[in-house]
């Protein structure tokens, strides 16, 4: 049997000595485009940023270590051309010399990746992208140059994961940076209330955020802005997003979805048969919704590339649906999602209950306990958990790797409140906040307790409801909601008497005393909600649509 694998890295070389290890007599062909087949895109950022010092670091094999670990041809600057799917062949162009040559397959495998996008801007040829070590390598000489100017300045377009890792790096380089996001904020796979404390952090750290708005030309070390403005840029990078590689699997006949990912089934097949597909370039299943999504990640490209290794061997595996689980390093904060997110959700009119809580990363009781928020997104009809992000110091990882978990294993979310999770002083607490999560998520299936989001408040006020705070007067002193009536918690019992008439919205810092005065006034008479999250999340939420104003306006 003859494999042909086009494109290495992620899904291509992982499929290739997957199946060297499942078939030792199989021959296989690994054709990649660039200069190196296996390296660590995910690193490239750092490189740039310096934290990674050593460039050989960022490649992981080389054509020479593959062919004698694995006996594997692997053939760089090698392009695949053309497919002819009748007669089973490829034709290569040998990018060092020209020459073009036909080689045949009995099971050929795409891995072709996903290209950073680059608008049609005037001067759209002086940005820079980072997909490879040959565009870190171009990156980190025009930044070099730039440094000898004497002040430096970058302009990053796009906030999404890639932007920011590189908004922190080029920091780390000295440079001055600017982020450029035609969203109204960083970080689209969050919610904005979350996004806001990544936004905050970048502010802090010295990065400038033009949100809403983008480019309309690049200069030779300028850019200019749609809404006016110009600034500096020695430095500019494109990444606003990707997009699939589907120039091969459309010359062969191969499906494509409406956003251009090839169509595979759950064993990687492509409609054209002997042709398989894996990685960014392809779609996956969505675990929430269920229909095809694109999710350009580095695991799910391993995964994909592991299983269709598996089917051309003859083992019956079929792929999961994705979470789309992601982390981000953001100036200190950990930075995590999977699933979906509540803009989605509500996009889609699909039903879904809020839960937001605000954490200690470990008992708070042993020293450097960092607070983290995390939003648990859940389907208040069958309690299936739908999304969550989180963000802050340590543990943050750990917490949403739970939740991926969990969903792919089918849990509820009230299923986490049962969760045996590792616990000692400087790791945790012994009520974890994923079981937190999960005690609340009861509380609201079974009718224990009612909240209110923190963009729901105006309306809910300005329909009749009176909001009391109960922190103490201290907390109240030190920033409050308007119009919300102080009385602590401590003190409810013996001045229920005072609170107004009608409807309540009771709230604390970040919930949990929010709860228990719900639970107490409802036992008093005087049924009342709570504000999900408290007024911590509710200020973030005002940062997060002050930002979202001024973007527009």
């Amino acid at each position: 049997m003859k494999v042909v694998i086009v494109g290495g890295v992620a899904g291509g070389m992982s499929a290739a000595t997957r199946l060297r290890r499942l078939d030792e007599s199989a021959q296989i062909v690994v054709f990649e485009r660039g200069a190196h087949v296996s390296f660590a895109n995910c690193g490239l950022p750092y490189y740039a940023g310096g934290v990674i010092e050593d460039r050989d670091e960022l490649l992981l094999q080389t054509p020479e270590s593959l062919g004698s670990r694995f006996r594997l041809d692997v053939r760089v600057r090698s392009e695949v051309v053309a497919i002819d799917p009748d007669d089973r062949t490829v034709t290569v162009r040998d990018l060092s010399s020209g020459d073009t040559y036909v080689e045949s397959y009995d099971e050929l495998v795409l891995s072709t990746g996903a290209s950073p996008i680059v608008p049609p801007l005037p001067g759209a040829e002086r940005a820079l992208v980072l997909r490879d070590v040959e565009d870190v390598d171009r990156l980190v000489e025009r930044i070099e140059s730039a440094q000898m100017s004497g002040a430096p300045s970058a302009v990053i377009v796009g906030a999404g994961f890639v932007g920011v890792e590189l908004a922190e790096n080029l920091r780390a380089r000295g440079l001055d940076v600017t982020v450029v996001e035609l969203a109204d904020q960083v970080l689209a796979p969050l919610d904005p209330e979350m996004a806001a404390p990544v936004a905050d952090r970048m502010r802090e750290r010295g990065v400038r955020l033009e949100l809403g708005t983008q480019l309309s030309s690049i200069g030779v070390d300028t850019v200019d802005l749609a809404d006016g403005p110009t600034i500096p840029a020695d430095v500019v990078v494109m990444a606003i997003g990707v997009r699939p590689e589907n120039a091969l699997a459309k010359m062969a006949g191969a499906d494509l979805g409406e956003r251009g990912g090839v169509v595979v089934d759950g064993r990687m097949r492509t409609s054209v048969p002997h042709i398989f597909a894996v990685g960014d370039a392809v779609e996956k299943r969505d675990a929430v919704g269920g229909g095809a999504t694109m999710i350009p990640l580095a695991n799910p490209a391993n995964r994909q590339g592991r299983l269709v290794a598996d089917v051309i061997a003859g083992r019956d595996v079929h792929a999961r649906s994705s979470t789309g689980t992601a982390v981000v390093g953001v100036f200190g904060l950990i930075v995590t999602a999977t699933g979906w997110n509540e803009k989605r959700l509500r996009a889609e009119g699909r039903a879904h209950r809020v839960i937001h809580t605000h954490p200690q990363s470990h008992a708070g009781y042993y020293p450097g306990a960092e607070q983290m928020s995390i939003k648990l997104l859940v389907d208040p009809d069958t309690d299936a958990i739908l999304g969550a992000q989180a963000v802050g110091g340590e543990g943050v990882d750990k917490r949403i790797d739970v939740i991926a978990t969990a969903m792919a294993g089918g849990l509820t979310a009230s299923d986490l409140a049962d969760l045996e999770l590792a616990y000692a002083p400087q790791f945790g607490s012994a009520k974890d906040p994923v079981n937190m999560l999960g005690y609340i998520a009861d509380n609201l299936r079974t009718d224990s307790t009612r909240t209110v989001q923190w963009h729901q408040l105006d309306t809910l006020v300005d329909g009749g409801a009176s909001l009391v705070d109960v922190r103490t007067a201290e907390e109240f002193a030190a920033g409050a909601i308007p119009g919300a009536v102080n009385v602590p918690l401590d003190e409810l019992r013996d001045r229920v008497g005072e609170l107004p008439a009608g409807d309540l919205i009771v709230h604390c810092q970040v919930g949990q005393r929010g709860h228990t005065a719900t639970r107490l006034l409802g036992q008093l008479g005087r049924p009342a909600v709570n504000l999900d999250g408290g007024y911590r999340t509710w200020e973030a939420g005002q940062r997060a649509n002050a930002t979202a104003s001024m973007s527009r306006a």
